[in-house]
């Protein structure tokens, strides 16, 4: 297991963390829907209870993803969540809004109302999935910062990393391509958040109207995410060379990704198939409710596929617009081998907090929620 093995593996272990944050997102989909799909106080806390079970998962993940991140590409970090922290803030201050509405919305004393905090919930679900969406697109489209690792001998100012101007990542919402990402994980969200809902939520009315809702957010989401994706694919891509580390322009780059990694495509294909088939089946199907695991699975298969393309085969994942030889790669920006062969035996355990998580997850959704539940208790 050479020093590159360890790179790749990592490399993985991060897009994969990465892809199922993605999906459970779900529940920042289902938060955006709340006014659409819940047109009572009742009808709106059954919807709340069952993403209440749900958002510390998706916020455990989202720091387990950027603590991979820290402790496997150091250079990254640093240079993203230092850098571009405005963006990440906005991204993190959106999820304390989400945990402050959960915890107070029905509780004494609450001199805002129930309303104000389901707002607040409305609008993480609409920011989670956009801000997060512009960031990966970064990984495609490049970023504005400067590396520059001779600084660290700088007594005074021992920062190798900045960026190049005064909006610290604000400035990646100004790029059209990244907003058009960003919106697309914003409607697979509300499509997930659909299916979760169908599946989770023992109410006929709130069904109907998520089957309703699903069939117009798949929609817009196909159409953002294959004009995103074709043009991707046929974009010059930011490559390196192995031997020097100098990285340059090269046509399709991406495309050639998929094509010579032709397992990865295998896996797309798969993942869009699961994913198309829980859509229409759930749609077409009043009888069929578990389109959130065949629909999750499929996202999670073809996001992995996309963040494993814009950093295996030999391309920077994290491009510079300012300085192209400024470009991270899993080789330029990783931590010692030593660190990762001694983080990658402790990663031997993850299937074991999978595992954990599925048990875990069973037990809350065993039964469904349904209005007596809602009569009898009062979490959120």
């Amino acid at each position: 297991m050479s020093y590159s093995f360890f790179q790749q593996y990592w490399w993985f272990l991060v897009s994969l963390l990465g892809a199922l944050l993605v999906f459970l997102m779900f529940v920042q989909g289902a938060n955006s829907l709340i006014f659409n799909l819940g047109r009572t106080d009742t009808e709106r806390r059954m919807l709340i209870n069952s993403t209440g079970r749900k958002w510390e998962i998706t916020f455990t993940t989202l720091v387990t993803f950027g603590g991979a991140f820290f402790a496997s590409f150091p250079l990254f970090y640093s240079t993203s969540f230092g850098g571009a922290y405005w963006l990440w803030m906005v991204i993190l201050f959106s999820f304390v809004l989400q945990a402050v509405s959960y915890e107070f919305q029905n509780k004494l004393g609450n001199v805002f109302g129930a309303k104000t905090f389901q707002i607040l919930l409305v609008i993480n679900g609409i920011l989670g999935p956009l801000l997060l969406g512009g960031a990966v697109a970064t990984f495609f489209d490049g970023s504005n910062f400067i590396i520059d690792k001779g600084n660290i001998t700088q007594l005074g100012n021992p920062v190798i990393s900045r960026w190049a101007n005064a909006s610290n990542g604000l400035d990646a919402l100004l790029d059209v391509w990244n907003l058009v990402l960003g919106l697309a994980v914003f409607f697979l969200a509300r499509v997930l958040g659909t299916l979760y809902i169908i599946n989770n939520v023992s109410n006929e009315i709130i069904r109907l109207r998520s089957r309703q809702h699903l069939l117009i957010n798949a929609a817009i989401f196909l159409v953002l995410f294959l004009t995103f994706f074709g043009r991707t694919l046929l974009k010059d891509g930011f490559a390196y060379d192995p031997t020097t580390g100098i990285i340059s322009m090269e046509p399709q780059k991406y495309f050639h990704n998929l094509i010579d990694m032709w397992y990865l495509l295998f896996i797309l294909v798969l993942g869009v198939v699961l994913l198309l088939f829980a859509i229409v089946r759930t749609v077409f199907s009043k009888n069929y409710h578990q389109g959130i695991w065949p629909g999750g699975i499929g996202v999670v298969l073809v996001v992995l596929v996309l963040l494993l393309c814009a950093g295996w085969n030999h391309t920077a994942y994290y491009p510079s617009n300012v300085d192209l030889q400024s470009s991270l790669t899993i080789a330029n920006s990783c931590s010692s081998e030593f660190t990762l062969r001694a983080m990658s035996v402790v990663s031997l355990f993850i299937p074991f907090v999978l595992g954990y998580i599925v048990y875990v997850w069973y037990l809350m959704d065993r039964r469904k929620i349904d209005e007596k539940e809602i009569i009898n208790d009062d979490a959120y």
